[in-house]
């Protein structure tokens, strides 16, 4: 995988400075600044824009900046939703990055929906990276002017890349989960604001989609609203959809809730590390230990005192998600639901525990045979470390972004 820094592919080509940002998302940041590890081992020269000191910021990107030699590599929009002076001339109507030439790679962490309002005003360079292959077919679908990279899966971190993490046996939590909580009621001002024609419409939707959690959401609601008004137009259904993000929300955190709730409710003790998480409703709350919100780092740190690390997929059918990548590498048996991509990866009882959201009741039975054999723990961690770490670092992400990079030289 890594010819490039043996010297089979040494000489760097045009492109040879990267602005990233932080300051505003914890986790973007971290991610970017994994990736920057491998940038700088390859030799590009890198810059963060930190939204903490926008003046010292400003100045020295003007110093940074080359015209043709320097590429952003962002995600979720950051420098490039043109709702900046900084980044976005709005009486001239361009960005700092056309006057450059500056590619704008953007990672989009969620699912395209949630940023119709920035597809009408992008950088002239624009690329877009998806995380879920579903994600990427409605782009196709919906925006199919709009350029896109390759398919780039979210990446883990490790604390012992050498796989001396702690064993099994001697860490202290039997279950951690690492993520807010909100309670879908709390989206329901959303749902109801429209009237109870909306609210039943609504509802519909995610009614069906707690019976069969395997349904893309855009796929659901596209039958729903065709069925409502079947002369309805592309564009129409287009439009609708990207007012649909509360639903998104809604199911999340639906799903999210249960399973930490049924594990709680079996008796075991769930650690969460997060907002929100006294706001779920439990028979058992005395089993929901609280350790408040964390950064990446923070997280990362009791993952790997974790002995099985939960994760439930936010909807990405057709792509991953950090946390399950985060478990592997530090040694914590990950127990998670799947997805297309994650499939040809996952192996249960090998590498992973692979649970079913149809069949969330089966969770404390699954938790309780590993539980009781920490043994069979080990070689499962011990496997899925192995696995991560061969494919499914932010490094492997940093190399896919640099032979992006090499195509525009």
């Amino acid at each position: 995988m890594m010819n490039v820094m043996n010297g089979d592919e040494s000489e760097m080509g045009k492109i040879q400075r990267i602005i990233m940002f932080k300051g505003d998302i914890e986790t973007t940041a971290y991610f970017s600044m994994q990736m920057e590890k491998t940038f700088h081992e390859l030799g590009y020269e890198t810059f963060f824009y930190d939204y903490r000191d926008v003046a010292k910021s400003v100045k020295e990107l003007l110093l940074f900046l080359r015209k043709g030699s320097t590429a952003v590599v962002t995600f979720n929009y950051h420098g490039l939703c043109g709702d900046s002076e900084v980044f976005y001339d709005k009486e001239q109507g361009g960005y700092i990055w056309n006057d450059f030439d500056v590619p704008c790679i953007n990672i989009v962490v969620d699912h395209p929906f949630y940023y119709h309002r920035f597809f009408e005003n992008l950088p002239k360079r624009y690329i877009h990276v998806s995380i879920d292959k579903n994600h990427e077919k409605y782009m196709e679908e919906y925006f199919p002017d709009i350029e896109r990279g390759p398919f780039l899966p979210l990446g883990g971190t490790s604390l012992a890349p050498k796989g001396n993490y702690k064993p099994i046996s001697e860490r202290s939590m039997d279950i951690v989960f690492t993520g807010n909580y909100v309670r879908p009621e709390n989206f329901c001002v959303y749902i109801e604001r429209a009237g109870e024609e909306y609210t039943q419409f609504y509802m519909g939707i995610l009614e069906e989609l707690k019976k069969d959690p395997s349904r893309l959401l855009e796929d659901v609601a596209r039958e729903h609203i065709i069925k409502e008004i079947p002369d309805v137009t592309h564009d129409e259904i287009k439009e609708t959809l990207g007012n649909m993000i509360f639903l998104d929300m809604y199911i999340r955190f639906y799903f999210r809730g249960e399973a930490v709730r049924i594990l709680a409710e079996a008796g075991f003790k769930v650690h969460v590390f997060g907002n929100g998480w006294e706001e779920l409703e439990c028979v058992r709350k005395e089993n929901i230990l609280i350790g408040g919100s964390l950064d990446s780092l923070g997280c990362l740190e009791k993952i790997a005192d974790g002995k099985i690390s939960l994760n439930v997929m936010p909807w990405f059918k057709a792509g991953s998600h950090d946390r399950i990548f985060n478990s592997m590498l530090n040694g914590a048996v990950c127990l998670t639901d799947s997805s297309d991509y994650l499939d040809e990866y996952l192996r249960h009882g090998e590498n992973a525990l692979v649970y079913d959201l149809k069949n969330l009741e089966e969770l404390p039975e699954l938790a309780e045979k590993f539980l009781g054999n920490p043994e069979k723990m080990q070689a499962v961690a011990d496997a899925g470390f192995q696995m991560a770490g061969k494919y499914h670092t932010w490094k492997d992400r940093a190399m896919e972004i640099h032979r992006l990079l090499q195509t525009m030289n």
